[in-house]
C-alpha cells in the first residue's frame, strides 16, 4: 500500500487482507437553477445497488458532517469525527482505501480529514468506481461487518484553513492560493458561482477536473502533475491552501500537492460556500 494513493491491481490483490477496510464515500451534487449553490445527495443507494467487494458506505452529508442550516460538508470536531470514525470500523490497527464515483474528490475529502484528525494508514483509490467497473473487476452487493474500533482523534490543525487565515494571505507574497473549480468557474463565466462569481482575488487556477483522464477517473501521471502544479508556481516551498465550492475539489489537489512532496498545504473547508456569501470579503474574475 502506498502512502495516499493505491492502484485497482492492488486493492483486488488484498481484499481479504486482515484489517483492511475499505468505503464508497460517493456524494452527487445538484445545481440550483440559479446556478447560486448546489444540493448534496448521498451515494448510498448506488453503493446498495453493487459495490467494491469488502466496501461500506460513509456518509458525507451526514455523519462525517457537522449540521448547518448555511454551508454543506462542514468539517466535524475532533470527538464527534472520532465517534463517527470509530462507529464505521476505522481505528487503531486498520487500513483504510476510500473510493467514489466522482473523480475521485469525495475520497480524497475523506483522506484529508482522517489525515487532519491524525489517523495516517489510509489512502484513495486511483480512479475509484469507475475504474474498478470499466477493468471488469467484481463487484458485490453483501454489506460488510466492520467491527467498531477505537480512534484516536490527534488533530493536526494546519491542515484545515478558515475565513480568517484565507483574508489573512491576501496580497501576502508567502502564500499561494489555489482554486480547483473548473476554468470557467474561475473566470466567473460558467457554471456554480455560489452567489458570486470569480475567484478569490490572487489565487490561481489548477481544476481538480483536469488532474485526473476522463476516461479512467485515474489521476495522470505525477511527473505530468508535477509540470502543471510547478508552472503555477506553488512547489516552492510556500504554504499553499486550496478552496473550491465547499472544500471538495479542493481535497483532490491537495491530495496531489501532497503526493508531489509540499508540506504546508491546508484546505479551506468552507470555500466560496462561506466566501463568496459574504459580501465585505472580495471576489474577482480577472486574473493576478
Amino acid at each position: 500500500m502506498s502512502d495516499m494513493l493505491v492502484s485497482t491491481d492492488w486493492l483486488q490483490r488484498h481484499l481479504e487482507t486482515p484489517g483492511l477496510r475499505i468505503y464508497d464515500c460517493t456524494v452527487h451534487l445538484h445545481p440550483w437553477p440559479d446556478g447560486a449553490g448546489q444540493t448534496p445527495e448521498s451515494g448510498f443507494v448506488e453503493w446498495q445497488a453493487g459495490h467494491i467487494p469488502g466496501s461500506a458506505f460513509i456518509d458525507l452529508t451526514g455523519e462525517f458532517a457537522a449540521p448547518s442550516d448555511r454551508f454543506n460538508f462542514l468539517v466535524l470536531g475532533p470527538e464527534r469525527f472520532a465517534q463517527a470514525a470509530g462507529k464505521a470500523g476505522i481505528g487503531e490497527g486498520t487500513r483504510v482505501v476510500l473510493y467514489d464515483r466522482a473523480l475521485n474528490r469525495w475520497a480524497a475529502r475523506m483522506w484529508w480529514m482522517l489525515r487532519a484528525f491524525g489517523f495516517d494508514t489510509a489512502a484513495v483509490l486511483d480512479g475509484g468506481w469507475n475504474r474498478w467497473v470499466g477493468e471488469g473487476r467484481p463487484v458485490s452487493v453483501d454489506p460488510p461487518q466492520y467491527p467498531s474500533a477505537c480512534f484516536d482523534a490527534r488533530p493536526r490543525y494546519g491542515l484545515i484553513a478558515d475565513k480568517t487565515q484565507v483574508a489573512a494571505s491576501l496580497g501576502n507574497p508567502g502564500v499561494h492560493l489555489v482554486n480547483a473549480l473548473t476554468a470557467e468557474q474561475h473566470e466567473g463565466a460558467g457554471g456554480v458561482h455560489y452567489g458570486r462569481p470569480g475567484h478569490i482575488p490572487g489565487s490561481v487556477n489548477l481544476s481538480a477536473r483536469d488532474l485526473v483522464d476522463s476516461d479512467t477517473h485515474a489521476y495522470l501521471p505525477l511527473a505530468e502533475l508535477r509540470q502543471r502544479f510547478a508552472a503555477a508556481g506553488v512547489l516552492d516551498g510556500r504554504p499553499v491552501i486550496v478552496y473550491c465550492g465547499s472544500g471538495i475539489a479542493a481535497s483532490s489537489d491537495a491530495l496531489i500537492l501532497t503526493a508531489l512532496g509540499a508540506h504546508d498545504v491546508s484546505i479551506y473547508t468552507n470555500s466560496l460556500q462561506e466566501w463568496a456569501a459574504d459580501l465585505s470579503l472580495p471576489m474577482t474574475t480577472e486574473e493576478q
